[in-house]
C-alpha cells in the first residue's frame, strides 16, 4: 500500500507517472486491487471533483468499411449480422441527440463508418446535423475517420466541439489488429484535430489479446499527444470477426487497467464506453471508483447498451453528480412538456 500511496502523490504532483511506475502499480494492484482503486479515486477527485459527464452517440452510417480492424462488425472484410445503411439525414441525427440530451448527455457524437467521408452531399448533411445538435444546447462531437486539416477546419467552423478518433491499441500491437492502414495515420488525424483547435477524444479497446504493457504504451502515447478525453472500451466479441471467439477479460483486470490509466492520465477525462455492462457485470459501479469521470450512455454502434436512467442512478448512489441534469418529460398521453429543474421548457397542455 505504501507504493500505491507514493505513486498517487507522484501522479498528482507531476501530472502522471512513468511506464516503470505503472508496472509497479499493476503488480501492487493484482495483490491489492481495492487499495489501487481507492487511490485512483483520490486522483480523480483531486482533478475532476465529484462530477460525472455523460455523452451519447449515433451510428449515423453503418457498415461497408474498407478497413480490416479485427474487432469491428462494420468491416466489409467480415460477414456479420449488422445492418448496413448510408448516412442518416440530419433530422434523424438531431432527434437522436435530443433523446440523449433528455437522458442527461452534455455531448453527442455523430459516428460514420469508413476510413473517411468523401461525398460533398454527406459533408453537407453532417454540417447540418452539427448545427442542429448545437441548437439543442448539446456539444456536438464527430467520429468520421481520417480527416485533413481543411476538413477539420470546416468541422470547427460548422460548430463542432470535439473530434473523436481512437488509436484502438498501442503502436507495438496495432498490426495484430489492423493491416489496411498505418498507426501513424491515426496519430496524424489526432494531431490534425488538435492543431485545428478542436477538443479531441481518443482512446482504444482492451481485451483484444494485448497485454498490460500495450495498455500502458497506449496511455503514454495519448498523454504525449495531449488529448482531452480518453475513452476505454472493452471488447464485445462479434461473431464473424477474427476476434469473435476472444474470452472476456476478468472484471478486476479491467478495473486495474482503468486505475492505472488514471495514474498515467490524472487530469484527463477517462470515459468508460462500449462493453462496460457485459464485461464488468455486477462490478460496473467500481469503474467509477477506479477513476472514471465520464460515461458513454445509451446504445453503442452495433451493440446494445443499457437504460441511461440506470447510469444516472448508479452515479448518484455512489455520491457523484452529473454535469448536466436529465430532462423530465411529462408522462401524460401527449407528453406535453419538458422540465430541466430550472423551470418548464415549452408549453403544457395538461389539465
Amino acid at each position: 500500500m505504501a507504493i500505491i500511496e507514493q505513486l498517487k502523490k507522484k501522479s498528482i504532483k507531476n501530472s502522471g507517472i512513468e511506464a516503470g511506475d505503472a508496472w509497479r502499480l499493476c503488480e501492487e494492484g493484482s495483490m491489492n486491487p481495492f487499495g489501487l482503486m481507492a487511490a485512483a479515486a483520490e486522483i480523480r477527485d483531486h482533478f475532476q471533483g465529484k462530477t460525472i459527464s455523460f455523452c451519447g452517440i449515433v451510428n449515423a452510417k453503418s457498415g461497408r468499411c474498407s478497413e480490416d480492424c479485427a474487432f469491428c462488425a462494420q468491416s466489409a472484410h467480415y460477414k456479420t449480422d449488422i445492418q448496413a445503411y448510408p448516412l442518416k439525414k440530419a433530422g434523424e441525427i438531431i432527434a437522436a441527440a435530443q433523446q440523449a440530451r433528455t437522458a442527461g448527455a452534455e455531448m453527442f457524437g455523430v459516428v460514420a463508418s469508413g476510413k473517411g467521408v468523401k461525398s460533398k452531399k454527406e459533408w453537407a448533411e453532417i454540417f447540418k446535423a452539427i448545427e442542429g445538435i448545437r441548437s439543442l444546447g448539446v456539444m456536438p462531437c464527430a467520429s468520421l475517420g481520417m480527416i485533413t486539416g481543411e476538413e477539420a477546419r470546416a468541422l470547427k467552423d460548422a460548430g463542432l466541439f470535439r473530434y473523436h478518433h481512437n488509436l484502438e491499441t498501442s503502436r507495438s500491437y496495432f498490426r495484430n489488429i489492423c493491416t489496411t492502414h498505418e498507426y501513424d495515420e491515426d496519430v496524424e488525424t489526432v494531431r490534425t484535430a488538435i492543431d485545428t483547435g478542436l477538443s479531441v477524444c481518443s482512446g482504444g479497446l482492451i481485451g483484444l489479446g494485448e497485454g498490460m504493457s500495450h495498455r500502458i504504451e497506449l496511455a503514454l502515447t495519448l498523454r504525449e499527444l495531449g488529448v482531452d478525453s480518453v475513452p476505454i472500451n472493452i471488447l464485445t466479441p462479434i461473431k464473424g470477426t477474427p476476434l469473435g471467439g476472444r474470452p472476456p477479460l476478468p472484471p478486476l483486470e479491467i478495473l486495474i487497467t482503468i486505475a492505472v490509466f488514471r495514474f498515467l492520465l490524472p487530469d484527463r477525462d477517462i470515459r468508460l464506453c462500449g462493453g462496460k455492462e457485459k464485461s464488468l457485470r455486477q462490478l460496473l459501479p467500481l469503474a467509477v471508483v477506479a477513476g472514471c469521470n465520464a460515461l458513454m450512455t445509451g446504445h453503442y454502434l452495433t451493440t446494445v447498451g443499457r437504460d441511461p436512467e440506470l447510469d444516472m442512478e448508479m452515479i448518484r448512489d455512489l455520491g457523484f453528480v452529473p454535469t448536466r441534469e436529465p430532462l423530465h418529460v411529462c408522462k401524460c398521453a401527449t407528453a406535453c412538456h419538458i422540465e430541466d429543474g430550472e423551470g418548464e421548457i415549452g408549453k403544457s397542455t395538461c389539465s
